[in-house]
């Protein structure tokens, strides 16, 4: 994998939406009390008659972004994956996905890679109950060109979106901005005959460095990141898994609802196909600096290795 530098995907965001705002007037910016975090600050420098702090009031900030998107405005709103997404999922559902309001919601700090803020402040459920919600797309960008694909993605879609963003700086993994992003297609990022593995998130680099141990190993591996997790890209699933056979999915996410439980869901229906899943195993993560917990739990390129091998042993 090449070195194409590092970058977390919230800054990627914070960087998009000040450009968006330039171009477009109708774009509002919401906060709960944590715009440095999440990087709106930088919107908020730019435009501050545009952006709006609601405090820690999770649940008031969606009404709000749900108000102001009855008005024509396109709305993004902004706080940490654990918190959009527990305190704020009866108004996300009520409010905005219910009458499908043209709302953003782009949640940062998601996984358990959030420093050592611990389990209050780690969204490892947050694309299971989101999932769940009709009306409401899903993405989960790999690395910070993808986020800001997705950003302008989202932006030019009309309907409620969930972006969910991480804290870590991780590294870019696609070479040109104009990769050719879609809303509900997966991309694959590498060919493979043997095994095909299914990520998102900041876990694809960690997926195609497994992918080069595997080669190695005389092991080829099909590598697919579904950046979307609703609306689900069932077709480049099924193909992949008929061509290889085994199917290992890859998150920073329990693997209970997740992608992993998508994918599984797609497989039973249509091609069932010998399965691993690697994540947070039904489990709360403890505090700790973000590199230790990716090992602790696994999610790392020599854990998809063990699997997949361990799979293929099958």
């Amino acid at each position: 994998m090449k070195d194409l530098g590092k970058e977390a995907t919230r800054v990627a965001y914070g960087k998009t939406l000040v450009e968006l705002g330039k171009k477009h007037q109708n774009i509002i910016v919401l906060d709960a009390d944590l715009s440095c975090s999440t990087k709106t600050a930088l919107f908020a420098k730019e435009f501050p008659d545009r952006f709006f702090n609601a405090g820690v009031a999770e649940q008031d900030m969606m009404g709000m972004a749900a108000g102001f998107a009855t008005t024509g405005k396109i709305v993004f709103a902004s706080t940490f994956s654990c918190f959009a997404s527990g305190r704020a999922w009866e108004q996300i559902r009520v409010s905005i996905a219910y009458p499908r309001l043209n709302v953003k919601i782009c949640a940062t700090h998601g996984g358990i890679t959030t420093g050592e803020d611990g389990v209050t402040h780690q969204a490892t459920e947050d694309l299971a109950i989101l999932r769940a919600i009709p009306n409401l797309t899903l993405i989960v960008p790999a690395d910070a060109i993808e986020a800001e694909n997705a950003v302008r993605a989202a932006a030019a879609y009309h309907g409620p979106v969930y972006i969910r963003l991480s804290r870590l700086t991780s590294p870019i993994i696609y070479e040109k901005k104009d990769y050719g992003f879609k809303i509900g297609k997966g991309v694959t990022l590498r060919q493979g005959k043997n095994i095909s593995i299914f990520s998102c998130g900041i876990l694809v680099p960690e997926v195609l460095k497994a992918a080069e141990e595997l080669e190695k190993k005389g092991i080829s591996a099909e590598i697919i990141n579904i950046h979307t997790l609703k609306p689900l890209d069932k077709e480049i699933i099924i193909k992949s898994a008929k061509k290889t056979k085994a199917v290992v999915t890859v998150e920073e996410h329990s693997i209970v609802g997740g992608l992993g439980g998508a994918v599984a869901e797609v497989l039973s229906e249509n091609c069932p196909t010998m399965m691993a899943r690697v994540g947070l195993r039904d489990m709360f993560a403890e505090s700790g600096k973000a590199p230790d917990l990716l090992v602790k739990y696994g999610l790392t390129a020599d854990n998809i290795v063990k699997t997949a091998k361990h799979l293929l042993k099958k």
